[in-house]
């Protein structure tokens, strides 16, 4: 799993960073986006795989936390043959 934090082309630049680094999801959100990213309790971020694009809402970086590690375990568990 990968993070990337960027100002535009969100979903566009974290496919390509997933791509290039071979991760199999990667956690994109958005520095500029009200709320979000830094200097905030919450954050908005979208989880990428190579075949899923999950957008979740604005919810607390805890909670972000929980989705990630839910969606880690899901791949996990259904791991591609």
């Amino acid at each position: 799993c990968g993070f990337a934090m960027e100002t535009e082309n969100l979903i566009e630049n974290a496919r390509e960073k997933l791509k290039r680094k071979n991760l199999n999801m990667i956690v994109a959100n958005s520095i500029v986006e009200e709320g979000a990213g830094f200097g905030h309790n919450t954050n908005r971020i979208t989880l990428i795989t190579a075949d899923t694009k999950v957008e979740l809402p604005l919810m607390s970086k805890e909670e972000c936390a929980h989705q990630i590690f839910d969606q880690i375990i899901k791949e996990l568990e259904n791991p591609l043959t």
